[in-house]
């Protein structure tokens, strides 16, 4: 019988594509795999959890690609739906710094198209899942994972990181809606500073993991990009400082930082709610701090491109 994967993560996967130079006739562009719940899911994969992915890929040449590259990693994908729509295409832009901002041309495209009927390939019992991004604000893919959610809550594990992308939905109250709603039902919450501004603006990372907590979250983590994360239970809290790198870019930082989080929760037996709740101040710090080492890792190469176990040593 075929073994359940520890993790489920859930949401859009799609193209970045990335403007090289220029031709006589137009412009040079490198697409690569992408998505924040796809970057998620291969960044378990490469530090050696077993994941498989949930969502709605396109029958067209980038979906096929996009599901052929999952399972060369490794990832599970008979929790993928295949659909005729086309592929989401993000344009991604860098700054002087190497953060990246997008350009969705997402409407109507495959990686919304995860009908309430593809629970169905979803079944058995995962120890954790993991939801985030636009998949969680767009129809009819985050009606889908709402009821995900309350099929799974309280027997396995809910992670979450909105991870807003203002790009595909513009209005900062249907991001917090969604917030709101996750609260009471997730279990490990990551958030970004930058997506704090928006989701919650007159709160600091301190007012916002209170509230969160008394919402019922185990484990809160505001991730501050070059200014390292800093993590909250009810009874701990540590910061830790960003690990030394040059950046080439932070393209799937923020993916890597969560899949390295997990990761350490698995292998330290930490990855169910109590465990969540009884990490000391000192395990805390670990888990933050193997996290943040594997984002460095990432920021130091071009684009998504997720460290393996091997270099976590």
């Amino acid at each position: 019988m075929k073994q359940e994967p520890d993790f489920i993560v859930c949401g859009e996967a799609l193209f970045d594509v990335f403007v090289t130079g220029s031709t006589p006739s137009g412009m040079s562009l490198d697409a690569r795999v992408g998505g924040s719940p796809f970057n998620v899911a291969v960044g378990l994969a490469r530090l050696a959890q077993s994941v498989a992915f949930f969502g709605s890929l396109s029958r067209d040449p980038f979906g096929d690609f996009l599901a052929a590259a999952l399972a060369s990693e490794g990832v599970d994908t008979s929790t993928v739906v295949r659909t005729d729509a086309p592929t989401t295409l993000s344009m991604v832009s860098l700054d002087a710094l190497g953060v990246p901002s997008y350009e969705f041309d997402g409407e109507r495209r495959a990686d919304r198209q995860l009908m309430l009927e593809a629970l169905e390939y979803v079944h058995g019992r995962t120890r954790a899942i993991h939801l985030g991004s636009y998949a969680t604000v767009v129809e009819p893919i985050a009606g889908t994972l709402r009821a995900l959610v309350e099929r799974v809550r309280g027997r396995s594990l809910v992670a979450y990181d909105p991870n807003v992308r203002l790009g595909v939905v513009p209005d900062p109250t249907t991001w917090r809606r969604a917030l709101e709603w996750m609260l009471p039902r997730t279990d490990l919450l990551k958030v970004s500073e930058d997506d704090l501004r928006v989701l919650t603006p007159e709160a600091s990372p301190d007012a916002f993991a209170a509230h969160a907590l008394k919402a019922g979250v185990a484990l809160v983590v505001v991730t501050r990009g070059p200014y390292g994360a800093a993590g909250w239970t009810r009874e701990a809290k540590s910061t830790v400082p960003a690990a030394p790198v040059s950046v080439i870019d932070t393209v799937g930082a923020g993916d890597t930082f969560q899949a390295g989080l997990l990761t350490w929760l698995a292998e330290h037996a930490a990855l169910e709610r109590e465990g969540l709740a009884s990490l000391t101040v000192a395990a805390l710090r670990d888990a933050l701090t193997f996290a943040a080492r594997a984002a460095a890792i990432t920021c130091s190469r071009r684009g998504a491109d997720m460290p393996r176990r091997a270099e976590l040593r």
